[in-house]
Order: C-alpha cells, then structure tokens, then sequence
C-alpha cells in the first residue's frame, strides 16, 4: 500500500510538471506555437503510461491511481476554464472551454481499459501490449497533426472525417506509430527486430485509418485500443510459427 501511494504522488507529480506546469511555460514564456505545445502534451500523456505499469503492485491500484489524476484535476479544470488566465495559459481550441477535461477523461479511460484487460484479464505477461498500443497513439497522433498542418497539401474530403485532416497527416500517422510500435515492442516487449519490425508495418496502417475516422478528439481511445486488440493475435501467430 505504501509503495502505490508513493507512485500515485510521483504519477500526479508527473503530470503537473510535464502536462501543466512545463506546457505553460513553453506557451507563455518562450513563445512556443499552441499546436506544438499541443502535441508535447500529448507525447508526454503517452509516456505516462510507462509509470502506471512499473510503479503499482497490481492492475486495479494502477486503475486507481489514474482516476486520481480525474479526481483531482476535472473540478479544478471546470473552475478555472471560464477565466481569462486559463486562456492566455492552457491550450484548449473550444470556444467555451472543456477540451482539456474530455481530453483528460479520454486519456485515463484509455488507460483503464487497456490496463483492465491486457494486465487484469489476460495476465502480466501481455502487460508490455499496453506500453506498445499507448506509444502508437502517442507518437503517430502528434506527427499526424504536426506534419499534417505543415506539409499537408491534400485535405481528405468525407462526412465521416473531421474538416481539415490530409492525406499527409495520415502518412504521418502511421509511420509515427509504426516507429513507436517497433521501439516498444523491441525494448520494452521483448520481443526480436524481426518480429517487432513485421507487427510495426502490419498494425501501423490500421492505426493511420482509425484515427482519420476518429472524430473530435477519439482517436485517443480508438487508436490504442484497436492497436492493442490487433497486436495480441499477431503475437499468438508469430509465437506459434516459432519465430
């Protein structure tokens, strides 16, 4: 129990210096463009993830120390979202705020049921699934949005698809995510080049599709968890051709 309330402290720690206090800084002091600050968070919001699954002695203390994050951090967005302060400091693109809470809620949803299943149902040996399918959005949906703005010159037209996403961003997307999924699997799954190499270029695509049709923001539950739930078997067939 001591050892959990010390990662909970050290886990919301995290995240006050790296998703507030650090985005803030680069906003407001240094000049850093919104989208950039934007997408920092986002790459810092998938690191977090690596905590979760080394800092807490089971699945459902881990869960747990997520929400605390929403416990504490969902009030104090509500209040402060209204205030001119909260403008000129947070990065939130709604005309009345709550783009930061929805995204906070998504994040740590995300996280609880991936961790739920691929740690709570299916055991610790799958737990590193969760790192890879994190990463893949992390990495794959900040270079989409990054690269789509600064070189997209083909805009991808259809009623399913949020205004503004290019045929460019997608690419990114998914060569983002192909180079988190090969990194994590290789140094955080254990598994060979080889076999992290084939998982990368199979799932990486999928990945790219699921987030062009993820509206408002949803790719941050759609994305992992899609990864995830084609990663699995591709283990399974790989392990079982002995590779």
């Amino acid at each position: 129990m001591i050892s959990d309330l010390m990662g909970t402290g050290i886990l919301i720690t995290y995240y006050l210096v790296f998703t507030a206090l650090l985005p803030t800084v680069l906003k407001v002091k240094l000049g850093v463009p919104t989208e950039y600050v934007r997408k920092i968070q986002h790459v810092v919001y998938s690191l977090s993830i690596f905590l979760l699954l080394e800092l807490f002695s089971s699945w459902y203390m881990a869960i747990a120390a997520a929400f605390s994050l929403v416990i504490v951090g969902y009030p104090v967005l509500l209040l402060v979202e209204k205030t001119a302060w909260y403008r000129k400091t947070f990065v939130d693109r709604t005309k009345k705020g709550g783009e930061l809470r929805r995204q906070l809620l998504y994040v740590q949803l995300s996280f609880a049921m991936l961790i739920a299943i691929f740690w709570g149902l299916f055991g610790l040996d799958w737990r590193y699934v969760i790192a890879v399918a994190i990463m893949a959005w992390g990495l794959g949906d900040a270079a989409a949005a990054l690269i789509g703005k600064a070189f997209g010159r083909h805009r991808v037209i259809h009623y399913l698809i949020d205004v503004g996403k290019t045929y460019e961003g997608t690419a990114a997307m998914a060569a983002f995510a192909a180079l988190g999924i090969f990194i994590t699997l290789f140094t955080y799954g254990g598994q060979s080049w080889y076999v992290s190499l084939l998982i990368a270029v199979l799932v990486a695509p999928l990945c790219g599709i699921i987030e062009l049709f993820s509206r408002r923001g949803s790719d941050t539950l759609t994305v992992p968890i899609s990864a995830a739930f084609s990663i699995m078997p591709l283990i399974y067939l790989f392990y079982w051709l002995g590779w």
